[in-house]
């Protein structure tokens, strides 16, 4: 049912994908919600704000993680993964799993999972792709320079845009080839992924080149370090105000999935800055 919604939603862009850290270590929430009482009522409570999907989570891909195994990731998720399907006020909300194993996409997915968002796109795990061509889900294919245990040490870029350009087109290539639709697939830029202050700014400043490729681009700025930066605010659950001005500006250069931590101010200026740009044509 709601993999069905999840392709109906493509003529609804833009859309919120709310963020579900079921994760003791995460950079901004970690520990909240590793509680499965705990993370069912916040996936309930970013439903009633207005997100249109969710994104769980099991495994910190914040700078200097180490990876998290799939059976430990399996334990955090699909206790929580079950009772949200149970929810008849979420029925019909789509899920995706933010993952890069294979082992945890199959077994979320044979649980009701919608979607797969994989950081490596479809790198780290070579029977990632078979388990989502076979599934015949959407899939978020991320862009990521390193590892997240090595990609801020000195990310170095001669065209950040023109390198992720590449990479995307790499990608949803070798996914065709393991048999994944192009109309499946979702392109994500990854904000603060192997990226200094500088290329997040260009990504977010250019990326009408990547909306190029024909797919929704999914952007995720919620709460990150280069906003910190930015501003001066050193807590990440202080930077609500600076994730929403670019997320909006995302929105204006043509992203069409925003990833967020706080959807309930998301959802008002969503609402408002898609008013103005489909009055503009944009």
């Amino acid at each position: 049912m709601a993999r069905s919604i999840l392709n109906n939603l493509a003529s609804q862009y833009p859309l919120l994908l709310g963020v579900l850290n079921i994760t003791p270590d995460s950079f901004s929430d970690g520990g909240t919600f590793l509680a499965v009482d705990a993370a069912v009522a916040h996936a309930r409570r970013m439903v009633r704000e207005g997100a249109h999907a969710l994104d769980l989570g099991a495994e910190s891909t914040r700078p200097g993680a180490r990876g998290v195994s799939a059976k430990v990731q399996k334990q955090r998720l699909l206790p929580v993964l079950k009772r949200l399907r149970k929810l008849w006020e979420l029925n019909r909300i789509p899920l995706s799993i933010d993952t890069q194993s294979a082992e945890v996409a199959r077994a979320c997915l044979g649980e009701g999972a919608d979607m797969i968002n994989d950081i490596s796109a479809l790198q780290h795990d070579r029977q990632m792709a078979k388990v989502i061509a076979r599934a015949k889900c959407p899939v978020i294919l991320m862009h990521m320079q390193g590892t997240p245990r090595t990609m801020q040490k000195v990310p170095k870029y001669q065209d950040v845009v023109d390198e992720i350009d590449l990479f995307f087109r790499k990608r949803i290539h070798a996914a065709h080839e393991a048999g994944i639709a192009p109309t499946k697939i979702l392109l994500d830029p990854g904000i603060g992924f192997g990226k200094s202050l500088g290329h997040n700014l260009e990504i977010l400043g250019r990326l009408v080149e990547l909306k190029a490729l024909g797919r929704p681009l999914v952007v995720g700025v919620s709460r990150k370090r280069f906003l910190g930066t930015l501003t001066g605010e050193d807590r990440p659950e202080r930077r609500i105000m600076a994730t929403i001005a670019a997320g909006v500006l995302a929105l204006a250069h043509g992203a069409a999935v925003l990833r967020v931590h706080d959807v309930a101010p998301h959802a008002q200026a969503l609402k408002v800055a898609a008013a103005i740009l489909k009055s503009s044509g944009a």
